[in-house]
């Protein structure tokens, strides 16, 4: 599937592959190109499109069933997608917190929502840029039997990608149109 992506991004397979040095907006692209191409080869789990942000949130209390503990998940979207929303539902199905308790971590980083099934530690990578950086999260730390890491802007880090249980892309459709993809 790689040489796929290459073949796409820069042409014939007998060219040499760029030098980081060179182009490393380039080499950045090429390994978003092949993360993109293995997250469609994962199943599609769920589907859905919603009108609104009240019907996000119902969709994401949905997930509790497909998400029990351990797991990783990475939440993909543009800013303002929705990514924050649909954590409400889903840290509400789980008791740990209530849909208005449920902030964007842009700031803070990470927010940690206990409740009687799971800790959810809802996680915002958007200002994190390296994997020193990311490192010093600690998120290891933060991995459990009863634990769900919802991560937002994970896709930029090749470890957790790999690492990662379920994958939830949502996408603007309209103005409040939300087009939902849950793989796994």
């Amino acid at each position: 599937m790689a040489s796929r992506v290459w073949r796409a991004r820069y042409g014939k397979p007998g060219l040499a592959k760029p030098s980081p040095l060179q182009s490393p907006s380039m080499e950045a692209r090429f390994y978003t190109d092949c993360m993109d191409a293995q997250a469609r080869e994962r199943e599609v789990l769920r589907e859905i499109t919603t009108h609104s942000a009240e019907e996000t949130i119902a969709f994401g209390r949905t997930l509790a069933e497909l998400l029990t503990p351990p797991k990783l998940v990475l939440l993909r979207g543009d800013l303002g997608a929705g990514k924050t929303t649909l954590v409400k539902g889903i840290a509400a199905a789980f008791a740990a917190a209530a849909e208005e308790d449920v902030t964007s971590p842009t700031f803070t980083l990470v927010h940690e929502y206990r409740g009687p099934r799971a800790n959810l530690y809802h996680i915002d990578l958007y200002r994190i840029d390296t994997p020193r950086q990311l490192e010093t999260l600690g998120l290891d730390d933060l991995r459990s039997d009863n634990s769900i890491l919802l991560i937002e802007w994970g896709e930029k880090f090749p470890r957790l990608v790999r690492e990662r249980d379920v994958e939830i892309a949502l996408e603007r459709a309209g103005e409040y149109e939300r087009r939902i993809e849950v793989r796994g």
